[in-house]
């Protein structure tokens, strides 16, 4: 399965999109090498803005830019944009500023950089805010569906980008906000669901589970803020176990909003957290410290095989009417 970077194509994919739309900036916090932003400063360096080491100032910027009917996209490490900058993203949100933010190097992508540079909140933080959307692609064409749709979207979005290369499987549906994907449904003992950076670790799992005789479903999260509710509510009525799987923290991010979801129906499968735990990460390479802090497969495995032990046949769920009749009949 071939593998691509999603953050080296986002230079290349702003430069198309802005030799179309004119009103398209660039706003960097010297990190245009990393991001690969610096192809865009070069065709366009009027229209490029570089702030240096000025988190909050580069986001207010870009709301400036935006009160003025241009197209910005601030783009840095997830958690420099979502973390550092929260307090003027949470304004620009409140004044619904069409700005568009890239946080790449997310989750633990930024291995070697430790604990500090590690972007496992993100998703949680972003999302409490009103009005933000929040895209998560897990290929090349997610990537490039991603940002056409923020820029015809008038609104704050934040599009969380892999560091780390992900498998680049093609799907046939095109992206849409507030629409997963079923990526594979073969059967109804699990129900995967992923975000775009963990991707990679989500079909190695799914795989590991077909290998010991488990058939499952495979689910895409490509939009996580708003998130596709019916298909998570229909999927988690028919199967046994649901796992969510995630290159973040399983506190507020993909797994908090599924559970939310599942907290509002009477029955569902039980539900299990791959990702990390209420804990600070480490330096180390990028899939030893994702491996230690809990996205490998043996915990996807374990995580799926724990869930379906707990979960019961519909059949043997007592119904609400039987129950009455049973508590009338020893009246």
């Amino acid at each position: 399965m071939e593998e691509k970077c999603l953050r080296d194509k986002i230079g290349e994919f702003l430069c198309e999109f802005a030799r179309e739309d004119k009103r398209i900036y660039v706003i960097d916090s010297d990190l245009a090498k990393s991001t690969k932003t610096i192809e865009f400063q070069k065709e366009f360096p009027e229209r490029f803005v570089e702030t240096g080491i000025a988190e909050a100032s580069a986001m207010s910027i870009a709301t400036g830019l935006a009160a003025e009917g241009q197209i910005p996209f601030y783009v840095n490490f997830a958690i420099f944009v979502a973390g550092t900058a929260w307090t003027q993203l949470r304004q620009a949100a409140y004044a619904n500023a069409n700005i568009k933010m890239i946080g790449t190097y997310a989750g633990m992508d930024n291995g070697k950089d430790g604990a500090s540079h590690h972007a496992n909140e993100d998703i949680a933080i972003v999302r409490s805010i009103p009005n933000v959307k929040i895209l998560d692609p897990s290929n090349v064409k997610e990537m490039k569906e991603a940002l056409k749709i923020a820029i015809d979207y008038d609104g704050p979005v934040y599009i969380r980008v892999a560091r780390d290369k992900v498998p680049d499987v093609q799907f046939e549906q095109n992206s849409k906000i507030g629409k997963a994907k079923l990526i594979k449904s073969e059967g109804n003992d699990f129900a995967l669901i992923y975000e775009g950076t963990a991707a990679g670790i989500a079909y190695k799992g799914f795989e590991a589970l077909r290998e010991k005789g488990y058939k499952g479903k495979l689910i895409n999260v490509f939009s996580i803020k708003p998130i596709d509710e019916e298909l998570i509510e229909n999927m988690a009525n028919k199967v046994k176990a649901v796992v969510t799987i995630e290159n973040h923290s399983v506190i507020g991010g993909l797994g908090g909003a599924v559970a939310e979801i599942l907290a509002k129906e009477s029955k569902h499968a039980p539900l299990e957290f791959v990702g990390v735990e209420d804990v600070f990460t480490e330096s180390g390479s990028a899939d030893e410290v994702k491996s230690k802090y809990g996205l490998n497969i043996n915990n996807i495995i374990m995580k799926t095989e724990n869930a379906m032990k707990k979960s019961l046949p519909i059949s043997v769920v007592p119904k609400r009417n039987f129950i009455q009749k049973l508590k009338a009949f020893f009246k």
